[in-house]
């Protein structure tokens, strides 16, 4: 049944408290926003604006769905890389399993949008956050929610948490297995063997299946990630072989999941090991929805290669930033008016990659030569040759700008305008971080 809550996450009303919307304009559903005639291009909204390009999220969604299918696997991608209901919908509609968050307060707002298989790919302990479990659970029937476990001293919360409340569902959980220097997870065998055998024996949870993130440890080279992936997901088919043999599994599938964005080709295949029970693996990758311009343009190169796709045929940069030359204050400085309030500076600074003067509608490729070197709250320090002055850049000038983790930008913007190949506005996607 459509709610209020579900309508206004699907389809939001926008106005000019959002940054981007036009200031003058009046306030707009998001459905409605194509029918406004904006171009971006034209000065129809005010800069800086994030936007994603239409045709590259389709092929990109669409691409990654394959992919998976190939390695007769599913996809439940992250959707805190873009918290965008809308976003959800699409990778749903085109056929994901089902969508990965990292808190219930994310889990909370994608149930709301309406998703109905869920994975938390992360540690969950805590009371408020176990009750916000259950009662999503008993609000929505035919919710699926998993999430991680990693220590018995975890396990041991929950069910002071389940004895506390008579009546409620077990919680159906995956133990993670981590790296040595990494983030969270069992670091042995022994460790995540007897992890198991007390998940098994709890009334307070049920053991449905192993997981990894391969991520933290990529370098984007094939002699040192594969290597690295194979013993991962080694150790991951290791345990789960174990819990399977002991009788430890308490669903009718395993869950097996891994899932970056930068070496998901590693993982995906060794992710349906032969079991008794049927298994079902899920890769969890996130920023394929909208790739990038610099870091996972480089990683994804290399997984290119090794799928033998060409780089325009694989993942393409859907994510573009614009933002406008302010001020001209010594030879070759610019300064562009965006900054850590507006995009991505986490993993790189942004790549300039296009130019359109004031009143032009055609975008060029700016000189190879141009950089961003620095970034303060509110502005970006493009600079070139001071010696070339004759391509240098105009107050007034529209600078695009290409990006490194999409995370980053996304969580920076309440809305952004999906755009034509000529930035006509052609729609719209929400954040709810």
């Amino acid at each position: 049944m459509t709610t209020p809550l579900f309508s206004s996450l699907l389809d939001p009303m926008l106005d000019a408290g959002f940054k981007g919307y036009p200031h003058t304009a009046a306030p707009r559903r998001a459905s409605e926003v194509a029918q406004a005639g904006w171009n971006v291009l034209a000065g129809d909204l005010p800069l800086p604006i994030a936007l994603i390009q239409r045709e590259a999220l389709e092929h990109n969604v669409g691409w990654m769905q394959r992919q998976v299918r190939g390695w007769g696997i599913d996809l439940a991608p992250h959707g805190k890389t873009t918290m965008s209901p809308q976003l959800f919908q699409r990778q749903i509609e085109a056929g994901a399993w089902g969508i990965t968050f990292a808190t219930v307060k994310q889990l909370a707002l994608g149930v709301a949008a309406g998703v109905q298989r869920a994975l938390i790919a992360n540690q969950v302990f805590g009371d408020d956050d176990l009750a916000g479990i259950q009662a999503l659970l008993q609000a929505q029937r035919g919710l699926r929610v998993a999430f991680l476990v990693d220590s018995v001293a975890q396990l041991d919360l929950i069910e002071q948490w389940s004895d506390a409340h008579a009546g409620c569902q077990p919680f159906e959980v995956l133990i993670e297995i981590g790296v040595a220097g990494g983030r969270s997870g069992c670091r042995t065998h022994a460790e995540a063997v007897a992890l198991a055998a007390r998940l098994h024996a709890s009334a307070a949870v049920k053991l449905v299946g192993i997981e990894c993130y391969e991520g933290l440890g990529a370098q984007g080279r094939s002699e040192a990630d594969v290597p690295y992936a194979q013993a991962l997901m080694a150790r991951v088919q290791a345990i789960a072989l174990h819990c399977d043999a002991a009788g430890w599994f308490e669903a009718d599938e395993v869950l097996l999941t891994a899932g970056g964005s930068a070496i998901f080709d590693l993982v995906a295949p060794m992710l349906r090991p032969a079991l008794a029970k049927p298994v079902r693996g899920l890769l969890r990758s996130g920023c394929y929805v909208t790739h990038d311009h610099g870091f996972y343009k480089r990683m994804v190169s290399v997984v290119n290669q090794r799928c033998g796709c060409a780089d325009g045929e694989g993942l393409r940069p859907a994510m573009e930033v614009w933002a406008a030359v302010q001020s001209r204050p010594e030879p070759g400085l610019a300064i562009v008016a965006v900054g850590k309030r507006d995009i991505s500076f986490d993993l790189d600074l942004p790549v300039p990659f296009a130019r359109a003067p004031r009143g032009s509608l055609q975008p060029q490729p700016v000189p190879a030569g141009w950089k961003i070197t620095g970034l303060n709250d509110q502005h970006a320090y493009l600079r070139w040759d001071a010696a070339d002055e004759a391509g240098a850049p105009q107050v007034g000038e529209r600078i695009g700008l290409g990006i490194s983790h999409p995370c980053t930008t996304f969580d920076k913007w309440h809305w952004m305008p999906v755009v034509e190949r000529d930035y006509t506005v052609s729609g719209a996607v929400s954040m709810h971080f």
